[in-house]
């Protein structure tokens, strides 16, 4: 794809300059300026590029103009003033491009255009879009935000949008698919930034789609990131929010703020897209786990309809909790439409409940009263799936594509024995060892008091967590990780996840912290051994029969990241090598 300076400079606020930062304003030479790819590292310029220079935690992107412009980038979008420094190197590349264009038959006869604006990566949003034609204007786009179940319920929704014979495509954390078949994710980013999300979504309409699926992080959606800042989102889900990534939102406050973005867009636009070469209106909703605490916050987010969902406290966290110790589930709001999942089986290969509807669909009549009484539909779900958490994901996913393809609830919910799960999520593996092996992406404290209560309960004989936390990420989360670990587990094992600048020792040492403090002695029934493969294998000496081991935070990720270098790594091919090793 190619556009010229002059289709996209309207889309964001722009100051063109020169190399000393004075402003240009006659364009006529700038406005014809070809460019073929939008990229944010200097690495990855090629000829005709656009490279947006970032700000960085531990470097300036205006440092890389020079780089990219020698690289053959046709225009820069930066912010700020260079330093007198960077002005100089980037006139001399421009000097230097100038040159070379003029004895090259093939280079093209103009300088890159300089492009200043207050925020570069706020601008990369609305830039990107309108490179790519705005495809969510003829995508129905569907959010899914949380702080766990983001993953799972994406995959559900784009697997249950196939089997119900339409195609779609997905991006999530794990896996992604313009249409075909899901591929991995090379990146530990859950939403990624603007240009490829736009670019994502362009070559899912390329291919057909009809539908896409995105999940949506928090970082995502905060408005200082802008990465979904020109997504029209027609369907907008709700897993549930609790204490993460506070290194960045500062505040449980602003990250639930800035979550709940995915619920305010659906009040963005007038959801009247061109889908298939046909104008239609789009059934918009969204979609709320009604035990979590901010579900009102978030259903207040949106002036559309909501539809919300619960095990009535049977699953996930709330199973654990008995008597005076149970926290009491939220109201549900009145006049509130949801459906209720009961008769809750889990085991370790598979999922079983029943379902209350209220009505046959997600979607709302246009003459629909909340005060009338309303029909109920009944349905039994069954799943290839461990876990019964997995109940609030299957809720959520049923009631998003029956919302926005017309199909009945239980149309959808017959389809659900086709799922799979995705890798790294509650993942079996069995190689003949006498204890039961799961790998799960599990690494909040909220996720580990999702999944630990079920297993302790059907347990018989010890359970061992092996787990670490992410460097220069929220340190309030780790001490919480190491109690709630060791007040359900009997033995746990703390190493790497992604220590990045952070010694891993010390790193780690703040983990055991909490486990401490909930009566685990170190190198009794608590160690730290922060070489992974290493913590792995030592592990599984100490598991015997009737045991579980956990093996936690990793699941799909492809490396582990440290401060000089980034090892490559798969967790589910590791401990399968560290089964061979000791079982031969």
């Amino acid at each position: 794809m190619t556009k010229q300076l002059s289709q996209i400079l309207p889309a964001f606020k722009n100051t063109v300059v020169a190399a000393d930062g004075s402003t240009i304003t006659d364009l006529s030479e700038i406005n014809n300026i070809q460019i073929s790819s939008l990229v944010f590292d200097s690495r990855e310029v090629t000829a005709g590029s656009l490279f947006f220079a970032l700000p960085g935690t531990h470097t300036d992107g205006n440092n890389y103009i020079e780089q990219a412009i020698l690289a053959g980038a046709n225009a820069v979008v930066f912010q700020g003033e260079l330093t007198s420094s960077q002005k100089e190197d980037v006139a001399q590349a421009i000097i230097k491009r100038t040159i070379d264009n003029a004895i090259s038959n093939e280079m093209p006869k103009f300088a890159p255009a300089l492009i200043n604006v207050p925020d570069a990566r706020f601008s990369m949003a609305p830039l990107s879009a309108r490179f790519y034609d705005n495809p969510s204007e003829r995508l129905i786009v569907i959010g899914v935000t949380g702080t766990e179940g983001k993953s799972s319920t994406v995959s559900f929704i784009w697997q249950l949008l196939r089997t119900c014979g339409h195609k779609a495509g997905f991006i999530s954390t794990v896996e992604y698919s313009f249409g075909g078949d899901a591929l991995p994710n090379p990146q530990h980013q859950t939403t990624p930034e603007a240009p490829i999300i736009q670019h994502h979504l362009n070559e899912m309409l390329e291919n057909g789609c009809k539908y896409a699926v995105v999940e949506t992080s928090s970082h995502g959606l905060s408005t200082k990131l802008n990465r979904c800042g020109e997504i029209l989102f027609d369907c907008g889900v709700f897993m549930n929010v609790t204490l993460e990534h506070l290194e960045f939102h500062k505040n449980f406050e602003t990250y639930r703020n800035d979550k709940a973005n995915l619920f305010r867009a659906l009040d963005k636009h007038n959801h009247i897209k061109t889908i298939a070469g046909e104008k239609q209106k789009i059934n918009s909703i969204g979609i709320v786990n009604l035990e979590d605490p901010s579900a009102t916050y978030f259903i207040e987010a949106t002036k559309h309809n909501v539809y919300g969902f619960t095990t009535e406290g049977k699953a996930g966290k709330a199973a654990a909790e008995t008597g005076s110790n149970a926290t009491p589930l939220p109201p549900i709001p009145e006049n509130l439409r949801y459906m209720t999942a009961r008769n809750i089986a889990s085991a370790t290969y598979g999922l079983t409940f029943d379902v209350d509807a209220d009505g046959e669909n997600g979607i709302y009549p246009e003459n629909y009263d909340p005060v009338q009484p309303r029909g109920k539909s009944h349905f039994s779900v069954k799943a290839s799936l461990p876990g019964a958490f997995n109940a609030y994901n299957l809720m959520a996913a049923i009631t998003a594509v029956s919302s926005v393809t017309g199909l009945s609830f239980e149309e959808v919910a017959a389809k659900v024995p086709e799922l799979t799960p995705i890798k790294g999520r509650m993942t079996v593996i069995d190689e003949g060892q006498p204890f039961e092996l799961i790998v799960d992406y599990a690494h909040t404290p909220s996720s580990f008091e999702t999944i630990f209560p079920p297993l302790r309960k059907r347990c018989n004989g010890r359970i061992f967590a092996l787990f670490g936390s992410g460097g220069e990420r929220d340190l309030t989360k780790r001490p919480l990780q190491g109690q709630i670990a060791a007040k359900f587990c009997d033995v746990v094992v703390l190493a790497d996840e992604d220590p990045r600048g952070e010694d891993p020792v010390e790193l780690l040492k703040m983990i055991a912290e909490g486990a401490i403090k909930e009566g685990k002695v170190m190198d009794e029934n608590l160690f730290i051994i922060h070489d992974r493969p290493q913590a792995i294998r030592e592990t599984f000496k100490m598991a015997q029969k009737g045991d579980i081991v956990l093996l936690l935070g990793k699941s799909h990720e492809n490396s582990i990241i440290y401060k000089d270098y980034t090892m490559p790594y798969d967790e589910i091919n590791e401990a399968k090598n560290a089964l061979k090793e000791l079982y031969k």
